[in-house]
């Protein structure tokens, strides 16, 4: 699974990144992380605001944090 954070680096995209690692660490999924800060790249997505997360290149969210419990669904159905 290929699971990628867009955001510039602030402390949501941050807390994004590391609440959706420790969901796939206690599902047990295998996945690569890429935190995307480059703007071009970010914009390349169907996104308005950032953070954002994207799974196997489907956009799940984007402008919030969301629940841990949001991340597992999104992760379990894309696993």
């Amino acid at each position: 699974m290929n699971i990628k954070i867009l955001g510039t680096g602030c402390a949501k995209c941050q807390r994004l990144e590391q609440l959706t690692r420790e969901v796939a660490a206690e599902l047990g999924i295998a996945a690569e992380f890429e935190h995307v800060r480059d703007m071009p790249a970010i914009m390349a997505y169907p996104i308005m605001s950032t953070p954002a997360l994207v799974i196997d290149g489907e956009v799940a969210v984007f402008g919030r944090v969301p629940s841990k419990e949001e991340i597992a669904g999104w992760l379990k159905s894309a696993a």
